[in-house]
């Protein structure tokens, strides 16, 4: 019988690989990211240091960005941003793309409030810090990234929330 006379061909079932299977460093992330997750805010800096010794640099980095973004992502807007990340930020030294992703949140954090913020600091920073900024927190920084976002994705982002964004124009930046 063929497969379009209506009988569907047998696939070999797949199966989640047993722990045993996983290589070290996949073990590592998971647990990483699990200690992130659940580590108190007193011991916080601590274990960020301790995941940045691991010998498998990237891994160790990509658990820690993940911790960090998320925890920013938290705390944006409220009062202890600033102190969090001024102790990550003693935690992620000498790491340079940790570092720069933990001032770009500061950067995001400073348009969403409508802090003072430098223009060029806009236009100069990551796709990733642009595309969140042209997604409509600031209405300055939208139309500022509308007309000199990076990459087309990042303008046409901007455009679409021009209508939607917070208002007003007169943002403080420079």
């Amino acid at each position: 019988m063929t497969p379009s006379a209506g009988r569907r061909p047998q696939l070999p079932q797949e199966t989640a690989p047993l722990p045993q299977d996983e290589p070290d460093e996949h073990l590592r992330f998971a647990a990483y990211l699990d200690s992130l997750e659940h580590v108190p805010s007193a011991d916080e800096l601590t274990l960020v240091r301790r995941v940045l010794t691991d010998e498998h640099r990237g891994m160790a980095q990509s658990a820690v960005l993940r911790h960090m973004d998320r925890r920013a992502e938290a705390l944006l807007l409220g009062a202890d941003f600033a102190g969090w990340a001024a102790s990550i930020q003693a935690a992620v030294d000498g790491h340079p793309f940790l570092s720069r992703r933990l001032q770009e949140w500061g950067l995001l954090r400073a348009i969403a409030l409508r802090l003072p913020w430098q223009r060029d600091a806009l236009l100069a920073a990551s796709d990733w810090l642009q595309l969140r900024a042209a997604a409509g927190l600031n209405a300055g920084a939208v139309a500022l990234l509308a007309e000199h976002g990076r990459t087309k994705r990042v303008r046409g982002t901007a455009r679409s929330a021009k209508g939607t964004a917070s208002a007003p124009m007169a943002d403080h930046w420079s």
